[in-house]
């Protein structure tokens, strides 16, 4: 944390999840809580803007892994700083709009929705570097470690944004996210260059060519290929799960838009938490051991949590209850806990995966890994968005699809247990 070639992008990346994290918790929960009135209606946007801003990633993430090897790393960061500055300015009017009742669906929804499809471009560009430039900055056995961190800030940072999107007026919210886009351009000023390991190659910006190419090129591996199949099957949970949480808690607790936003912080710390957890496990090493019992028990969690709220509903009451009102229910701890063990298992499973990706190619590979699998995994996650809204639309209700996540669990198990197979027999190979 100390060191110049770890602390600036650290801080940088940090100050990107919670701006992106403010602004999007910020503008579902205004909309969720005061412009619809059905659970339906909530459900389906949560999903439409759940599925925006992951739509990027499908799209873009191959030419951003091309760009990430083939270009100085740092150089890319200023330039998505910079950009984010803009696109923050954008959505901040969309807030103020909102906030003034001034045609909020037909100019602040669009724009604030604008705004947070630019993001998802913004982050299709980062996320690759996030973690493709830390083989080239620490040593190999601080990369685990160091993805640990950045793992667990991320969710921080997360944590933070939603913190402050569920309890700060929505026209504050609007001048917080552009102040902090213009203090991350500054931080991504000291991050030391990155440039490409491999000189003379060409960027191919057919997007659509080099994202099936990026793909097959990289599914070779097969550590690497199961490794990006758990993450997108996990990340397929997780688009269901998130998408769920302000409707569920509007219309199943009863709970305002600040207890929403407690439920999304817990899910952060708990993310946090298992993120270091599984570094102390593992000693360092990078490896998929945990993965399967850590994916079954999230998946325990989350039946539990669904029977918590199944008990939850047979006393609710009629109006929405503020977090001093929610804390002091009988059934509240066991609401928090269950997500919270949720999340610590969730993190211990994923975190060694993205280790994974950085650390079983060579460093001029990395960015394109990475990118390969935010193509498979915002596919993944699109499903997962398309899914939730097609079960709301369907009209089943949103606890009893809280079954489904617990049980799509079992398959990233087994993709766990999988890729740990394939880890052993390169183990033994290489020993031989």
């Amino acid at each position: 944390m100390k060191k110049r070639n770890f602390l600036p992008l650290f801080v940088t990346q940090l100050l990107n999840a919670f701006n992106d994290n403010l602004y999007k918790n910020a503008m579902v929960l205004f909309v969720v809580y005061q412009v619809y009135s059905s659970a339906e209606a909530e459900a389906q946007f949560s999903a439409i803007a759940s599925g925006l801003f992951i739509l990027p990633f499908f799209i873009l993430s191959a030419l951003a892994g091309q760009l990430a090897d083939m270009r100085d790393k740092a150089k890319i960061i200023r330039w998505v700083k910079g950009a984010e500055i803009v696109i923050m300015a954008c959505g901040a009017t969309g807030l103020y709009l909102a906030w003034r009742a001034t045609m909020i669906e037909s100019v602040a929804i669009p724009l604030m929705l604008v705004a947070l499809f630019a993001m998802g471009i913004h982050s299709t560009f980062f996320g690759p570097i996030k973690y493709a430039i830390l083989p080239q900055h620490l040593e190999r056995d601080e990369v685990l470690a160091g993805t640990g961190l950045v793992e667990a800030g991320t969710y921080i940072a997360i944590l933070a944004g939603t913190i402050l999107a569920g309890w700060i007026p929505i026209e504050v919210a609007g001048v917080v996210v552009v102040v902090m886009a213009v203090v991350g351009f500054i931080t991504s000023q000291q991050v030391p260059p990155a440039p490409p390991t491999e000189q003379g190659q060409k960027i191919d910006y057919h997007v659509f060519r080099s994202s099936i190419a990026l793909i097959r090129n990289t599914m070779k591996d097969r550590e690497v290929f199961y490794a990006i199949m758990a993450i997108s099957f996990f990340w397929t949970i997780g688009a269901v799960l998130f998408i769920q949480f302000p409707p569920l808690a509007k219309n199943v607790l009863m709970a305002s838009k600040e207890v929403a936003s407690l439920f999304l912080v817990t899910f952060s710390i708990g993310v946090a938490i298992g993120s270091i957890s599984i570094n102390a496990l593992l000693k360092g090493r990078v490896s998929a051991r945990y993965g399967p019992i850590s994916v079954i028990a999230m998946g325990v969690f989350v039946v539990m949590f669904y029977f918590v709220c199944k008990l939850w509903a047979q006393h609710v009451p009629t109006e929405l209850m503020d977090v001093p009102e929610f804390i002091i229910q009988p059934l509240a701890p066991l609401v928090l806990g269950t997500l919270l063990l949720i999340a610590i298992s969730g993190g211990m499973f994923v975190v060694p995966l993205y280790a994974f990706l950085t650390t079983k190619v060579d460093a001029g590979q990395a960015a394109r890994t990475v990118a390969a699998n935010n193509i498979v995994n915002s596919g993944a996650m699109v499903v997962g968005s398309l899914l939730a809204a097609g079960l709301s639309a369907a009209g089943i209700p949103l606890l009893e699809q809280l079954l489904l996540s617990g049980a799509m669990c079992l398959i990233s198990a087994w993709l766990g247990a999988v890729l740990y197979k394939a880890e052993k027999e390169a183990a033994l190979a290489a020993e031989s």
